[in-house]
């Protein structure tokens, strides 16, 4: 009886440390696909940014982190915020600070902004986070922040239906996502990655509705991971100081 406890207790622990070693190695091949950066938009500083204080598109995450140097405020994270423009506007909505500065966009065309459903990234005056599709957002003055973008990712808890496993479209992509508990995921993958498949990365973390942002320009600043590519030449630009 005493061997068989023993042996029981001892294949447990090995079964343990097999799980704990699977998990490990399951985490760092994630860590080797994505840069993901989690924030909760109640307690840090969360923005929009398209334009300086001379009417200028800001283009690049370093021209926008210099800028708000000057300031005497510190970016900790950025992060291309929606398609744009040859004039670096933005493709379809865009509210700053409670004013709309482009209009949503309900039109039909070609590319991944018009592969329906498209959707909608805001946040609130009370600084809550919600991610939407273009048919259910709905403007008033509680909009502090929005960009629209396009396709949806994740679709209330299911992947956007036009994704295929196994696509050979790939891409370095980026994208953001609501968490279960209300916090906002943002992540770009490392490598080109296809629609599904990064989809799925959302849809694994809990999101219940996740929003494309852009691909091949994609970039990322976030210096506590040693991240930090601060080029581009963009429209809007999400950061958190």
């Amino acid at each position: 009886m005493y061997k068989s406890r023993t042996f029981l207790f001892t294949t447990s622990l090995l079964l343990l440390a097999m799980g704990l070693f699977f998990f490990a190695k399951k985490k760092e091949a994630t860590n080797d696909l994505f840069v993901s950066f989690i924030m909760n938009p109640k307690t840090q500083d969360l923005k929009f940014y398209w334009k300086e204080d001379q009417q200028k598109a800001f283009g690049s995450i370093d021209n926008l982190k210099n800028w708000l140097a000057k300031n005497n405020q510190k970016l900790v994270f950025a992060m291309n915020g929606g398609m744009y423009k040859k004039d670096h506007s933005p493709v379809g909505l865009f509210i700053e600070n409670q004013k709309i500065l482009t209009p949503l966009d309900t039109a039909n065309g070609e590319g991944n902004f018009y592969l329906k459903p498209n959707g909608v990234f805001y946040l609130t005056t009370d600084n809550e986070p919600f991610i939407c599709e273009t048919s259910k957002f709905s403007t008033n003055n509680n909009t502090k922040y929005a960009t629209q973008s396009g396709p949806m990712l994740v679709i209330d808890g299911k992947i956007h239906s036009a994704f295929k496993i196994g696509s050979t479209s790939l891409n370095i992509r980026n994208g953001v996502g609501i968490l279960p508990d209300n916090k906002v995921v943002f992540a770009m993958s490392k490598k080109e990655i296809n629609f599904y498949d990064f989809a799925n990365y959302f849809k694994n973390m809990g999101c219940k509705n996740a929003l494309y942002l852009d691909g091949l320009v994609s970039r990322t600043y976030l210096p506590e991971q040693n991240w930090q590519q601060t080029d581009g030449d963009f429209g809007v630009i999400i950061g958190v100081k």
